[in-house]
């Protein structure tokens, strides 16, 4: 798939352009986001990335336009875990809820950015290197039997990780919210205040949750332009669902357990195709092994299998036995016509029990 470099600054350009819009529409009137207004947001970038899709299909075939659904199905499934963790991070920080949405926004900005660059290194790296599918492979399962023995636990605390840190004690950080600024100046000293803080906690802990989705996304595509998309227009709906999914979150029981079998089957697949592509010499002396490769559209198939299948039994068992159902809070998220936190009131600190997502514990990185 030949991309030519005014595509690329045309997608860029787009998604700034949609991230400036949110900006100013959170910015033009802070509020807590209600369940129809995320709902409706939610609706417009699935359909974003619907009609992108469509797009890829019609100027560069089907195989390219699958490999682009498989990739950002697996990148939204595996957003949805980061959820738990957000929801964490929020209630620790104690986000009012009329600037949750900016906070999310701007932390996901910040995370693309990073994700981009982790591509761009990840794609040059598999260009160069065969072997490193064999890594990416082992990264992956390595992930799947965490998230397979972390089951149903759950965790609800957040330690901060070391790049947080290292930020507080670089910069003098005020003790309260200063509506939705990010630095003010105080008897002439400059501060920055929560807002930043967190900002970069959700970028920086989405980051870590990438060295596991980035290989994932490599095992259905090598096309950096599409897993480039496919992780922004993922990252891009899953502020809005943060909203959205507060009443369902609770009850993805066996999340953990579905996610394990997405990664441990695109593992196998990465492991099939480095043999096909092998260069290392102490496998086969060097040359391709002739083993069968997975289609991408026996990959769409599973993926979406699997989260069916996932969420039915999810669903059931939280119906059949509510005591494994554990309560997570996402205060801004509202009814359809009030936002269920008042405007400014902050969420308390633990008041949230979440199911750790068994990627790694909640701050990503802490000692």
């Amino acid at each position: 798939m030949t991309v030519p470099t005014w595509l690329w600054f045309a997608t860029i350009g787009g998604l700034v352009a949609v991230i400036l819009a949110d900006l100013f529409l959170v910015d033009h009137k802070p509020h807590a986001v209600t369940i129809r207004e995320a709902t409706r947001w939610v609706l417009f970038y699935v359909a974003l990335a619907v009609v992108f899709g469509v797009g890829v299909w019609l100027f560069a075939g089907g195989i390219y336009a699958g490999e682009f659904f498989a990739g950002y199905i697996t990148e939204y499934s595996l957003s949805v875990d980061n959820l738990f963790v957000f929801v964490i991070i929020m209630a620790a920080f104690k986000v009012p809820a009329i600037h949750q949405h900016r906070v999310l926004l701007i932390g996901i900005v910040i995370a693309l950015i990073m994700r981009g660059i982790f591509i761009a290194v990840g794609a040059a790296a598999i260009e160069r290197f065969s072997w490193v599918f064999y890594l990416f492979a082992a990264v992956l399962v390595y992930t799947a039997i965490n998230l397979a023995k972390q089951g149903t636990e759950h965790d609800e605390e957040f330690k901060e990780n070391r790049a947080l840190r290292l930020l507080r004690r670089a910069l003098p950080v005020t003790d309260d919210y200063h509506g939705s600024k990010s630095f003010v100046t105080i008897d002439g000293k400059r501060w920055v205040t929560p807002m930043l803080i967190v900002m970069f906690a959700i970028g920086s802990t989405d980051l870590l949750f990438a060295l596991d989705s980035i290989p994932a996304i490599f095992g259905l595509t090598q096309e950096a332009y599409l897993v480039f998309t496919a992780n922004a227009f993922a990252l891009m709906g899953l502020r809005q669902l943060y909203f959205l999914l507060g009443g369902l979150l609770e009850k993805l029981i066996y999340l953990s357990y579905g996610l394990a079998v997405i990664l441990s089957f695109i593992g196998v697949k990465l492991v099939l195709h480095a043999l096909h592509e092998n260069s290392l010499p102490f496998i086969n002396g060097g040359d391709p092994v002739p083993v069968p490769e997975i289609g991408i559209a026996v990959s769409l198939s599973v993926i979406v299998g699997v989260l069916a299948i996932t969420t039915v039994a999810s669903l059931i068992k939280a119906r059949r036995d509510p005591s494994l159902v554990h309560h997570v809070e996402v205060s801004g998220a509202g009814t359809d016509d009030a936002p269920a936190v008042e405007s400014g009131r902050p969420a308390p600190a633990g008041s949230v029990a979440v199911r750790d997502s068994g990627r790694r514990d909640a701050g990503a990185g802490g000692e």
